[in-house]
């Protein structure tokens, strides 16, 4: 994880991943960066995203922070883990179990960093831009300070 991971952003980034899979089915983003202040990712599309979906985007993951939802890790075992997730970006050193996040249940993916207890404690998630380059949706986003 960068010395600057911010535990908040980066339960944005496993709830918007989720929320744009579910949307137009692209699957989580190939590439993601994340510091305290604001994030991007990167999904492979074929067109750039339309203002009126980038505002439902906003909303749906906004509805999934107000639901408070809680966010935990359990550990599988590969094998198991295997036949759920997509463990290509797992290190091969990672070894025999592999550890799981969960928000809620609405998502859940391999993952070794830090996230929040709550989906509550995040703020509010504000997608501030979004571009298309030759088949590649970038996102960016941020978190409003919580009060």
């Amino acid at each position: 994880m960068a010395k600057n991971h911010d535990p908040r952003m980066h339960t944005a980034e496993h709830i918007l991943n989720q929320t744009m899979d579910r949307m137009f089915a692209c699957g989580r983003c190939f590439s993601a960066h994340v510091n305290p202040d604001k994030g991007k990712c990167d999904y492979h599309f074929d067109r750039p995203l339309t203002d009126d979906e980038a505002r439902e985007v906003e909303r749906r993951v906004n509805d999934v922070l107000r639901a408070d939802l809680p966010v935990f890790a359990e550990t599988m075992i590969r094998s198991e883990a295997e036949a759920c997730f997509d463990l290509r970006r797992l290190p091969p050193e990672s070894g025999p179990e592999v550890r799981i996040v969960r928000v809620g249940d609405y998502d859940a993916c391999p993952c070794s960093g830090e996230h929040a207890e709550r989906t509550g404690q995040l703020g509010r998630f504000r997608l501030t831009s979004h571009t298309f380059e030759n088949g590649v949706l970038r996102v960016r986003f941020k978190l409003a300070a919580l009060a």
